[in-house]
């Protein structure tokens, strides 16, 4: 498409114009964004616009009073050739200008493990082949199952880093009283149990790269001493008073909208600016499924090398499916269908997730030549998945589904554990002091 020239003509800053070819323009009041406004109706973070091949695409970033476009107020939508958009009291013309936007695509259909051939996937290795090199500070987003840890790994692996550690963080799995031990170590005494002194992982990635998995469950009250170790470079061990210097690159990764955490007070900006000096969102599985056909023939190869690949109808029918879980979803159908697989049988079809045309039948056919009682195991974990991921999807959040299915709440999230289903990917019914009804 053409580039694309916002112009405020309504609001304290009428007249102010800013003109991009390519990448996003953000607005809102920060000082950061490329249409600065000082509304008061405006949002620290309120709103972006991407610059696409074709369009560009508005998403409102979870602002206090909304977006609309030429009078409809919206959460995403597409931009016309000459539309109206309105933020607080500011109103800002958006028009086409005619200058070609070139987009940097890759010529490479994978970087490390991650694999694609799309337009989008190609347009993220473009961007992670420039900075692997350098030492620029990387946030991956995207949905959980894109592969953000595998772009991190290659990341550390095409830098000038590679022979040293690569540490990964999950920031989700650890309590929150332990993070700060967990990133900067702690000496012997410094809180109950610890019984010694211990490195923490910006220690222990001294000299390579330090990965830092959903970054946004970050406690507010530590963002303040990440923020200062990636400006320092240096920490501080709990119980102690000395500052130690590191020296390391920083990868972190998120499946949640950091912008709009900013937005809501959960994630300092500041932080937020620090870590995206380079932004990459790496895309869903169902807005790329021309690349599904590569990665069932990839998986199929590495999981059973020598199997015949699936037939076209089974390529066919998975590339319909709009795979929630992303790759990661994907790579666990193929998986499951080589376990399923009849004893030196040709793998002629992968069993597509219950719901679809056809999969009872799929999976009764790869079932046939096991023992009953293997078989009736398998047949009862397959059913289960299917019905808990299907009242998830209807229902919108754990509570909801948990009633649709007559099941306790505690009952549900014990099945998705089970199961290995995250529960922060679903919509909880919180309540205003934050507890979830039972």
């Amino acid at each position: 498409m053409p580039g694309l020239r916002l112009t405020v003509v309504e609001g304290p800053e009428a007249g102010r114009t800013v003109t991009a070819s390519r990448g996003v323009i953000t607005v809102g009041t920060a000082e950061s964004h490329d249409l600065t406004l000082t509304d008061p109706g405006v949002s620290r973070s309120h709103c972006e616009i991407r610059l696409g091949t074709e369009v560009a695409l508005l998403r409102d970033l979870k602002s206090t009073n909304g977006t609309t476009i030429d009078g409809v107020r919206v959460i995403e939508a597409i931009l016309s050739p000459a539309s109206l958009i309105r933020v607080g009291s500011s109103a800002i013309r958006a028009v086409s200008v005619e200058e070609e936007v070139v987009v940097p695509l890759s010529n490479r259909d994978h970087f490390g493990r991650l694999l694609g051939r799309s337009v989008a996937m190609r347009q993220a290795f473009a961007v992670l082949e420039r900075v692997a090199p350098t030492e620029a500070t990387v946030l991956l987003e995207g949905e959980t199952g894109t592969g953000k840890e595998l772009a991190a790994e290659a990341l550390h692996a095409r830098s000038p880093r590679s022979e040293g550690p690569f540490i990964t963080v999950d920031c989700g799995a650890i309590a929150p009283n332990l993070i700060e031990s967990e990133l900067f170590g702690h000496l012997r005494g410094s809180f109950t149990g610890a019984d010694r002194e211990r490195k923490g992982a910006f220690e222990e990635a001294d000299g390579g790269t330090v990965f830092l998995d959903e970054v946004g469950e970050l406690p507010l009250d530590l963002q303040p001493k990440l923020l200062r170790a990636l400006e320092a470079r240096e920490i501080r061990r709990v119980g102690e008073s000395r500052a130690i210097k590191i020296d390391l690159r920083v990868v972190a990764a998120t499946n949640r909208d950091l912008v709009a955490e900013v937005n809501k007070g959960q994630f300092r900006e500041d932080l937020f600016f620090r870590l995206a000096v380079v932004h990459v969102r790496l895309p869903s599985l169902r807005v790329r499924p021309e690349d599904i056909p590569l990665l069932v023939r990839h998986f199929v190869e590495v999981l059973a090398p020598g199997t015949p690949p699936p037939s076209p109808q089974v390529i066919e029918a998975l590339s319909r499916r709009a795979w929630p879980g992303n790759v990661r979803e994907l790579r666990n159908a193929v998986e499951r269908a080589v376990a399923l697989a009849v004893p030196a049988g040709p793998m002629s079809r992968v069993q597509v997730p219950m719901g679809q045309n056809g999969a009872r039948d799929d999976l009764l056919s790869t079932l046939v030549g096991l023992p009953m009682k293997e078989a009736s195991e398998r047949w009862i974990d397959v059913f289960e998945r299917a019905y808990v991921e299907n009242a998830l999807r209807v229902a919108g959040s754990v509570s909801a589904a948990a009633r649709a299915a007559a099941v306790s709440r505690r009952q549900m999230q014990r099945l998705m554990k089970r199961l290995g289903l995250r529960e922060d990917l679903w919509v909880a019914d919180a309540g205003p002091d934050g507890t979830v009804e039972e």
